[in-house]
């Protein structure tokens, strides 16, 4: 293939993101975009310059025919919309949460290998440029060795009767919130910058009573180098950024050699060890779209890998990692104790 054929389905708050980046990577043509309310899907091919629109998936599968499909919809329509594709082995990318529950997210790891097609999780954050920027400094070995990685959300989102609302309205309902809708990003980003996690301890909680599931929380990781992580989520509480969704809060990685650290504008510092002056690190990256253009990388990365065959990240296989950490969580906080993995 010279080009990529891409189809969607999804026109929710998010799904502006994935147009945008698809309409920006050249290699692709966007053929083709599913929606429930068909005049949802009519409105964003006009938007997009997408030549069908469709209220039934399947029928856009047969009629377009798609290299790739980006499933960008809530996650208990994951299973139903993967196993359409499979059916039809077409390769997929799928938004985060991945699938309701982990049985779901292994019927859909099944059903992948069955059809011998590519599954990708869209996590984007490890695609954020301060968390690219991160692992390199991390591997260059200026930090020595890593003791601790600590991450404070605090995007500031979550106050009152209308939080999410205006957004993302059906964070509300959700059951399980803060972990498996925002931690899950950072348990990616633990594991790509530090390495595998061997435990957890977690202790959640839920502030605001006009939503269903936790959105406060402590968890503990360990790692198998040794290291130690700290995730300090609170989607109440904010932090000091001109926007406070472009990192979501600030995370420190300390080590042996020095400590890097991440504000809300998106700065990484640098201050070697036993020393009190802090350093910039100078590094290239766009404000544009969500989190640093990170939806248009994660696309891209995906798009080199179908047409150059460059290796690709966060295959479902790879992915369910994460979701075993998440429920590990869950586990742990249930039965107040600390669950190895």
């Amino acid at each position: 293939m010279s080009r990529l054929r891409v189809a969607g389905v999804g026109t929710g708050y998010f799904s502006r993101y994935h147009y945008n980046a698809w309409k920006r990577i050249q290699e692709v043509d966007l053929v083709g975009i599913a929606n429930r309310t068909l005049a949802s899907a009519e409105n964003f091919a006009a938007a997009y310059g997408i030549p069908v629109a469709f209220s039934n998936l399947p029928e856009m599968l047969d009629e377009v025919r798609p290299d790739l499909l980006d499933i960008i919809t809530p996650p208990e329509t994951h299973l139903a919309a993967i196993s359409e594709a499979c059916a039809r082995r077409i390769p997929i990318i799928c938004q985060k949460p991945f699938c309701r529950t982990r049985a779901e997210a292994e019927k859909a790891l099944e059903l992948a290998e069955a059809a011998s097609i590519m599954v990708v999780v869209h996590e984007n954050f490890r695609f954020q440029p301060w968390h690219q920027e991160s692992r390199r400094i991390v591997a260059s070995g200026l930090l020595g060795d890593p003791y601790q990685i600590t991450f404070r959300l605090r995007p500031g989102d979550g106050q009152g009767s209308r939080a999410y609302l205006d957004r993302q309205p059906y964070f509300q309902k959700m059951p399980r919130f803060l972990i498996h809708e925002t931690a899950i990003h950072l348990i990616d980003v633990f594991r790509f910058l530090i390495g595998e996690v061997t435990g957890v301890y977690a202790s959640l909680r839920r502030i605001n009573p006009a939503i269903s599931g936790e959105d406060s929380g402590l968890v503990l990781f360990s790692f198998a180098s040794g290291a130690r992580g700290v995730f300090d989520g609170n989607r109440l509480a904010d932090h000091k950024a001109k926007n406070r969704r472009l990192t979501m809060g600030e995370m420190l990685i300390e080590g042996s050699a020095g400590t890097l650290s991440l504000n809300g504008d998106g700065n990484l510092l640098w201050r070697g060890h036993g020393r009190n002056d802090d350093h910039p690190i100078n590094y290239v990256w766009q404000d544009r779209d969500f989190g640093g253009d990170c939806v248009y990388l994660t696309q891209r990365h995906v798009v080199h890998h179908m047409l150059y065959g460059t290796p690709v990240m966060n295959k479902v296989r790879e992915y369910l990692a994460n979701i075993h950490i998440e429920e590990a969580i869950y586990t742990s906080d249930r039965e107040g104790r600390y669950v190895a993995l």
